[in-house]
This record gives C-alpha cells, sequence and structure tokens, in this order.
C-alpha cells in the first residue's frame, strides 16, 4: 500500500472539448491518495495510514494521471540527430535510414526499448505503444519478447504493436528488400505473438495490437488480413496515415484513391483502430473518423521536425474523433519527453487556430485519458476512487514555476523547463522514486546505448565517434 499524502494539487483532466476536459474547480487540493494493490482505492483528507503503508509527502507535487503514449519508434533513439537528414523531409529520410536500421539487432532492439521507456518513465508516462515494424534477416531472436522484457524490468504498462512491412524497393516501396518480409510469414508470426503477448483484461500490464506500417510499405491484402485477424483475438489496430501530402499522392497513383479511403476499404477503420499523425485529412475524412470512432495518435513535434503540417486537432475535438498524444520515432522528434510533447501539442494547435486554439486541460486529456482509451484501456488516465494506479507526481515547488501556481495544473505546460518527474506509480509500484528509477541503472542504460547506436552507424559506414 502507498499513501500519498496532503497532495498540493490533484489534477482530473479529461477528454473532449470545452468543459468536459475539466477545469480548475475540478481539482483537489490538500487531500489523500491511498493506493491498494493495483488500484486508487481513496481520495480524502485526512486518511490514516493503514499498517505497513508507505506515506509519501505530496506536499510540494502536482498530482495526476500517468501521460500515455500512444506512438513509437524505439529502435530510432539510436539514430538521434543523424546529420546527413537532420533536414529532411519525410520519404528522404526514410530512405536514408532505412540503410541504417536493417542492422538492427537483438541487442539494439533491446537497449533501445529501455532507452525509450526510461524516457518516458522519467518524463511521467505510465502507459506507452511502440511501432516497429523493421523485422530485419537474420533476427535470431523473439523480437516483441526483447522489449515486453524491457517494460517488464522497468515496470511500464507496455502495449506496443506488431509490425510489419512486405512492399520493398524492388516492389514500388522505401526500405530494402533485407528488413521486409512476405505476408505469409507477417501473418503467421502475427497470430504468433498474439497469442503469446496479448492479454485482454482491463488491467493488464501487456496488450499487443497488429500494425501494418503504412499503405505504401503492404498491400491491401496484408491490411486486411491484419485487421481480421486482430478483430479475432479482440486487438486492436495501428498504422501510419495522412502523414504527409507525399502519401496522398502516392494512394492515389497506386490504388486510385485516398488513404483513408483504402483503410476502408480494407475494414482499418473503427473504435478499435488509431491511426499516426492524421494531420492531412480533409472534412469529409474528418466527419468519418467521428463516426466510426477512429482515433487518431497526434505527434506535434514529429511532424515539426520533418515539416509534414499541423494535425486539425481542434476540429477532431469538436468533432468527436478519439486523440492521443506522441512522441513519435525519436529520430524524427530526437527525444522520448512526454510532458514535453504536451506542450508543444498546446502551442503547435495555438499556431493553427489562435490563442484560444486549445486549453491545457484539453491537452492533458487527450495526454492521459484520450490516449488510455486509444490504446484499449478504460481504467486508466483517471484519478478518481477504483482507476488504475498510474499516478505521476511533479514537483511545482520550484524555482522555474514561481509565479505559476494560480493554475498549478496548467503551469507544468505553460511554465517550467525540467520536464522530469519526480515520482512515478505503475500498477500501484513505483517506477519512479526520487527522480530515480527503480528498476534499472541509468548510466547502464545510457552507455550501453550509446554502444548499440555506434555499432548500428558504423555498420551503415555512417560516422559515429563519440
Amino acid at each position: 500500500m502507498i499513501l500519498l499524502k496532503d497532495c498540493f494539487r490533484v489534477i482530473r483532466p479529461r477528454h473532449g472539448a470545452g468543459a468536459a476536459a475539466g477545469s480548475l474547480e475540478d481539482d483537489l487540493a490538500g487531500v489523500d491518495i491511498l493506493i491498494e494493490g493495483n488500484r486508487i482505492a481513496k481520495i480524502a483528507r485526512g486518511i490514516v495510514p493503514p499498517a505497513g503503508c508507505e506515506v509519501v509527502d505530496a506536499s510540494r507535487h502536482v498530482v495526476m494521471p500517468g501521460l500515455v503514449n500512444t506512438h513509437h519508434h524505439f529502435y530510432q533513439t539510436l539514430t538521434r540527430n543523424v546529420p546527413a537528414v537532420q533536414d529532411a523531409k519525410l520519404f528522404k529520410w526514410l530512405v536514408y535510414l532505412y540503410e541504417v536500421w536493417k542492422g538492427v539487432d537483438e541487442e539494439a532492439v533491446y537497449w533501445s526499448s529501455m532507452l525509450a521507456l526510461a524516457e518516458l518513465a522519467k518524463t511521467g508516462c505510465t502507459l506507452s505503444t511502440d511501432h516497429h515494424y523493421l523485422y530485419p534477416q537474420g533476427f535470431r531472436d523473439d523480437l516483441p519478447g526483447l522489449q515486453f522484457k524491457a517494460a517488464s524490468e522497468l515496470g511500464l504498462r507496455f502495449a506496443p504493436t506488431r509490425g510489419s512491412m512486405s512492399r520493398s524497393k524492388k516492389d514500388g516501396g522505401l526500405p530494402p528488400d533485407s528488413v521486409v518480409q512476405d505476408e505469409d510469414t507477417i501473418l503467421a508470426e502475427s497470430e504468433e505473438a498474439l497469442r503469446k503477448y496479448h492479454d485482454a483484461a482491463p488491467d493488464a500490464m501487456r496488450k499487443l495490437a497488429l500494425a501494418p506500417c503504412s499503405p505504401f510499405s503492404v498491400s491491401e491484402k496484408s491490411m486486411k488480413d491484419a485487421a481480421a485477424l486482430a478483430r479475432k483475438y479482440g486487438a486492436r489496430l495501428h498504422t501510419h496515415l495522412a502523414e504527409t501530402l507525399d502519401e496522398d499522392r502516392f494512394c492515389v497513383e497506386m490504388y486510385g484513391r485516398r488513404p483513408l479511403r483504402v483503410m476502408q476499404d480494407c475494414d482499418f477503420v473503427g473504435p478499435d483502430v488509431w491511426y499516426a499523425h492524421g494531420i492531412h485529412f480533409n472534412d469529409e475524412e474528418m466527419k468519418i473518423l467521428a463516426e466510426t470512432k477512429t482515433g487518431v495518435a497526434h505527434c506535434p513535434s514529429s511532424n515539426m521536425r520533418l515539416g509534414s503540417g499541423i494535425c486539425r486537432v481542434r476540429e477532431m475535438l469538436d468533432l468527436g474523433v478519439p486523440v492521443g498524444l506522441a512522441v513519435d520515432g525519436s529520430a524524427s522528434n530526437d527525444a522520448s519527453d512526454m510532458l514535453g510533447e504536451a506542450r508543444q501539442a498546446l502551442l503547435l494547435q495555438r499556431v493553427r487556430y489562435g490563442s484560444a486554439g486549445i486549453t491545457a486541460r484539453e491537452v492533458l486529456g487527450l495526454a492521459t485519458e484520450g490516449g488510455a482509451r486509444i490504446l484499449g484501456y478504460d481504467q486508466a488516465g483517471r484519478m478518481e476512487e477504483g482507476a488504475l494506479a498510474d499516478i505521476a507526481l511533479f514537483d511545482v515547488m520550484k524555482m522555474e514555476y514561481a509565479g505559476a501556481l494560480s493554475d498549478p495544473a496548467a503551469a507544468l505546460l505553460f511554465s517550467g523547463y525540467d520536464h522530469g518527474v519526480d515520482h512515478l506509480v505503475v500498477d500501484g509500484k513505483f517506477v519512479v522514486r526520487n527522480r530515480k528509477l527503480v528498476g534499472a541503472d541509468e548510466d547502464r542504460i545510457r552507455d550501453e546505448a550509446n554502444k548499440a547506436a555506434k555499432r548500428l552507424l558504423s555498420k551503415a559506414g555512417v560516422r559515429a565517434e563519440w
């Protein structure tokens, strides 16, 4: 048991527009939070600690649901800030980096997963997915198993995807032959992974979705097969969609239809589906997303980094489209900073829609409950009795928050520059305690990830001299 004592402020964001997103009046001051097992058992003032209960002084902290990351590529943490593609658009960026990523091995998968998950945890994330669609020839180990091992060691709730690519350069795609699989192999290995790892329980520490990489990296048959297989096991579906205008043109030239129409024809829409990016949907397509309750993972930093455009999140929320927040791959964002991503989402929507384009509470709502719903966790992302005990505690009694405490929740986005969490609780257990990971050595993660990155870049002939 854990008792969070005398919380400076407990915030309860909601996913949705306007009043539904929560407000200052919804915050709770000076309350205690009792955690029993993996649930929030009680929220009240003056809770007497039960025998054997660990008491944490939360009088300096904004206490909130853990943040939820709805799209990532963990292996890309090893190719951050590569000079040759610092200024490239998506397709050029992909073509260059595929020649590096084809060298990904077991050590690279494990240590990049440790690195990405550690960064996410230290910036307030309790639940993440990952979209690993790269399966190099000669890979000896159980790739999803390496990622689940990393998540288990760190203690994070993890709902990754079994990604796939079948269309290489010889088929009109972008990647080399050595990182794609034939569609029969994809289907067989996807089913094996679902049987082995997918847990449908509402409080599962691990779930698995199926995620063909994009409309330009697999066939329509592969998309249809993935949709049928995922639904057979009660799993979710994910892919990249409407990220760039190049993708729009590619789909029109190859399929004679826009990307979302292709997805509809493949039965790849619905409340069990979410797309990464979703920048270039037109008005009619936005209505289809709302009607079908198909979700969108908003990736503001990556979209700005690659110059892809600005997702119409304000309009999506108003229409009732499910929206979550995501850091995307660390080679197109260069960080796995969840609180920083929430700030970027706030600012980018205001670039498009003006100073009132989105509120801090709305952003926190899509970064918590919104993301949890998209990943299939209806009992996460909330601060209420009975909800999963996935909780982030941010210290706001620091210099950079001075003068900002008239709205402590919004201060996390409007003020401050250190996005580190003081304490992080996942499934009722500490994952970060006093700003340090509980289940792993941070120095070793850094050193092993740097070694893996250097090996990967050197194999591809890219300068790596650290």
